[in-house]
């Protein structure tokens, strides 16, 4: 007996042991280090050396670049962080923006300077110097001529140190090569150089008509008003062109919307001859789009190659791709069968071939073989949890290229024949291999989980049926570790709910935020639901929105309400929704049109009227004001402010320029308004996001609510 007796004693006191050593991870660490100290292993900053089966990469904190090869992935060290400074007189932290200009040369930049280092001789030279209020540079393809923009105009740097002047602009509501249509239709950038570097097409957007917009600057005594442009919905918008500069005449023609002045000049490509370029216009209804072809010399309209329309919206977010420098054919994305798939035309416009038929979307297109009859793209496959790399050759042939489900993300080399995949999935932090043309995987890294000696929670994935009762939609389910389901848990609800966005994948830690997980130890359920309208499930599945923002979103959370309910470990007193930006439009809308559903809410960013959004986002999904008024009453969380029966924490950035903060500050009028008691809790002079520290203390500010409010 006492053997038996001493034996238990013993195993309790090793398993009691073996529990706490296990570290608890903090808040502040599930905020800051997800993507640092628990970042999953990787070949950091991958580069293929162009024209080589080589590769580079970066250990020891970006301050050494390893090389290795497909044919020996031992690596060895090529160049160190000392030795580029060394040779170019810079005191660079990290190789972080060094790129490759040909298979023996880098581009480094440093301090608005850039400078050409060879790897051969380990020595270098300054390439090119801006001013330090130069924004925006874009090189062309020989590394030979700088684009940039200062204040509102385009320049040139040459290589014998000589500055063109593109633009001269004394109107600073006149703005060259920086972005339209406040990135909208996928646009990033505003500068597009020709091939062969003979032209230099370029946005121009006036801005004339459009509205100001004041931001607080609290940072000057007195305070400052800083004015932005900000187009509402409705109003008055920016006038795009598009201006090409002629190296050989130093001439420039401009181009401007078929239609009306304020209709989208979207997705600019130029043909490999140099001879055109190709034009996504789309009307300020976003409902009709042309694929127009100009005249690079002269800017003369030439043809329309395509036409798109839908009662609903159509949305160019992909310049056309050219496969061949020697053909003028190319490819284009397109949502015309329900999911973006790849169609290969004629200049000329003739449908040459659908390249791909699938009842899934192409996100991406990541390369084409060498010769160009193969096209190399990203989709979600069958699963839309994940994102797979494919190929389709010209004729229509699709293969996958990655076997594993994840979440991939690829390159491929110079010469087409090999593939550097790294992923993750649900049970996998990461994995980096190398893929040959016969679709063999060499493993060349395998992380740890870095959150082994941690106690983490886990995830469930699982379906539920949407608001319409056939389509499947995705849930999310993070229990704490000591997790038992005899006990009623409360749950938190995180919800983003629009489009564009897809908070559940097949990723490490399930596309959720290691915030989430702490939580979880709290003893708290955190639960997501992507519903109709998010992203990665079609066009009509995302459409369903139109003209009634919130109300199948709602429908569709409502029925992950019901899911957790039916679960008997659900506390169904206790539940909380917390989002920001749309998700703070979600929020909102729950506490107020479904009263009686949540016990506390917590908005961030929140849209609470779509008359106060801007145009481009706005009106693809709601038309304007005039065009759909009961929408937009319906959709206006200012009209339910007497429903309030939960509290309530709202929360914004006061220089948010994508979500003014007139959303907040109208909401809570109305409150006032009704007497009703709402908390608001300003980040002053934080933007759309709160970031860098100040992200613990509004985690802190937003869980702490929850939690105290929740009981």
């Amino acid at each position: 007996m006492k053997t038996t007796f001493y034996t238990l004693i013993a195993l309790v006191f090793v398993t009691t042991i073996g529990h706490a050593q296990l570290k608890q991870i903090s808040l502040d660490e599930s905020v800051l280090q997800q993507n640092r100290a628990f970042r999953a292993d990787k070949l950091t900053g991958f580069q293929w050396i162009p024209n080589s089966n080589s590769y580079v990469y970066y250990t020891d904190s970006w301050t050494k670049m390893m090389q290795a090869s497909t044919s020996n992935s031992k690596a060895i060290e090529y160049i160190t962080l000392a030795d580029l400074n060394a040779a170019l007189s810079t005191n660079l932290k990290n190789f972080f923006g060094v790129s490759w200009i040909d298979g023996m040369q880098l581009l480094v930049s440093a301090d608005g300077a850039y400078y050409t280092y060879s790897t051969a001789t380990k020595t270098g030279k300054l390439l090119a110097k801006t001013s330090e209020n130069s924004e925006n540079q874009t090189w062309d393809s020989t590394k030979k001529l700088l684009a940039y923009t200062e204040k509102n105009n385009l320049f040139v740097l040459t290589a014998d140190q000589k500055t063109i002047t593109i633009t001269n602009e004394s109107n600073s509501a006149i703005v060259s090569g920086q972005f339209i249509a406040r990135n909208e239709f996928g646009i990033e950038n505003g500068i597009f150089w020709s091939p062969k570097s003979n032209y230099l097409a370029f946005y121009q957007k006036d801005q004339s008509d459009v509205a100001d917009y004041p931001l607080l600057d609290i940072t000057t005594t007195p305070g400052t008003l800083e004015s932005i442009k900000y187009p509402m919905i409705g109003q008055k918008s920016e006038k795009p062109r598009l201006g090409i500069y002629n190296f050989n005449t130093q001439q420039t023609v401009f181009i401007s919307p078929k239609g009306q002045a304020d209709d989208y000049l979207t997705n600019v490509s130029w043909t490999p001859d140099e001879k055109y370029v190709l034009i996504a216009e789309l009307n300020r209804g976003q409902n009709d789009m042309s694929l127009n072809l100009y005249d690079a010399t002269t800017g003369a309209y030439v043809r329309t190659i395509l036409r798109e329309q839908n009662s609903k919206w159509v949305e160019p977010e992909h310049p056309a791709y050219f496969p061949s420098a020697n053909s003028n054919n190319f490819v284009w994305f397109s949502e015309q069968s329900g999911f973006q798939n790849l169609y290969y035309y004629s200049i000329e416009g003739k449908l040459i071939k659908q390249l791909t038929q699938n009842a899934f979307p192409a996100r991406e297109i990541l390369g084409n073989s060498p010769d160009g009859n193969e096209i190399y793209f990203s989709a979600t496959g069958e699963n839309p949890l994940n994102m797979l790399a494919y190929k389709v050759t010209l004729k229509g042939k699709q293969t996958v290229l990655t076997k594993d489900a994840g979440v991939h993300t690829v390159s491929i080399s110079t010469d087409g024949k090999w593939i550097f995949d790294e992923y993750s999935n649900h049970n996998t932090p990461s994995k980096s291999c190398l893929i040959d043309a016969k679709g063999n995987s060499k493993l060349l890294l395998e992380s740890a989980n870095k959150y082994n000696g941690y106690q983490l929670g886990s995830a469930e994935i699982k379906t539920i049926k949407s608001g319409d009762g056939t389509t499947d939609l995705y849930t999310r389910l993070i229990k704490p570790s000591n997790f038992d389901p005899s006990k009623k848990y409360p749950v938190l609800v995180y919800v983003y709910g629009g489009p564009h966005a897809q908070m559940i994948t097949n990723s490490f830690l399930d596309g959720a935020n290691l915030w989430m997980y702490w939580m979880a130890e709290q003893g708290y359920l955190v639960f997501t639901l992507d519903n109709r309208g998010s992203d990665n499930r079609g066009f009509a599945f995302e459409s369903v929105i139109h003209r009634n923002l919130g109300v199948n979103e709602m429908d569709d959370q409502l029925k992950g309400v019901e899911y957790l309910k039916s679960l008997p470990y659900v506390d169904a007193n206790r539940l909380a929704v917390h989002g920001w930006s749309y998700g703070g439009f979600m929020t909102t809308s729950l506490m107020l049109r479904k009263p009686d559903v949540f016990k506390v809410g917590v908005a961030g960013g929140p849209v609470t009227d779509w008359n106060y959004y801007e145009v481009m986002y706005g009106e693809r999904y709601m038309d304007t004001p005039t065009e759909n008024k009961e929408g937009f009453d319906q959709a206006s969380t200012l009209n339910y402010v007497k429903n309030l029966k939960g509290k309530l924490l709202l929360i914004h950035g006061t220089s948010d320029d994508v979500v003014v903060m007139q959303n907040n500050f109208s909401l809570i009028k109305k409150f006032i308004e009704a007497q009703k008691q709402v908390d608001f809790f300003p980040y002053p002079m934080h933007k759309h996001n709160v970031q860098g520290k100040d992200r613990v203390h509004l985690m802190k500010k937003v869980l702490d609510y929850v939690i105290e409010n929740n009981k």
